[in-house]
């Protein structure tokens, strides 16, 4: 369950964003990646993007491809729609993880602290049919143990 104080979830869609609106993102942002969504308003995953991959790949697509700009939009679909007349877009699709760890809203705590630990997950998006509802890190995982660990139940309610 998100914590009152949370930002809103950082995505990235995935054929609306443009180089200077993603390096933004990475600016203003320490996540390690980001889930691709469709659009904004309805949220349904398409995958996870690493914050690394990102970086690299818009930092080499300036130097390495002609007519790439800040309004340059990026692409993560397999289908580029051309533009003669606006900057080159910039094609992500094979730095996209299409098929991410993903739970649903009611796979139950356990099972997800199994996965992470039986996995190694860093990371699980959270969906409802298909649309993105959020992230839960390994850090929300131990928080959650240590929360059940200190069996005064008023830390468990809140925190």
């Amino acid at each position: 369950r998100p914590r009152r104080n949370d930002p809103p979830l950082a995505v990235v869609t995935q054929d609306s964003m443009s180089v200077e609106e993603v390096d933004s993102l990475l600016r203003n942002t320490e996540h390690n990646g980001f889930p691709v969504v469709v659009s904004r308003e309805s949220q349904y995953l398409v995958g996870f993007v690493l914050r690394r991959d990102l970086l690299l790949a818009t930092i080499n697509a300036r130097k390495t491809t002609d007519g790439i700009q800040s309004t340059s939009i990026i692409y993560f679909t397999s289908h580029v729609p051309v533009n003669p007349n606006g900057p080159a877009p910039l094609k992500l699709r094979k730095i996209l993880d299409m098929a991410p760890v993903t739970i649903t809203d009611q796979t139950p705590m356990e099972t997800v602290v199994e996965m992470f630990r039986k996995l190694g997950l860093r990371q699980t998006l959270v969906t409802h049919n298909g649309r993105l509802l959020g992230i839960i890190t390994k850090k929300d995982v131990l928080r959650h143990i240590a929360q059940l660990q200190n069996n005064d139940p008023e830390s468990i309610l809140f925190n």
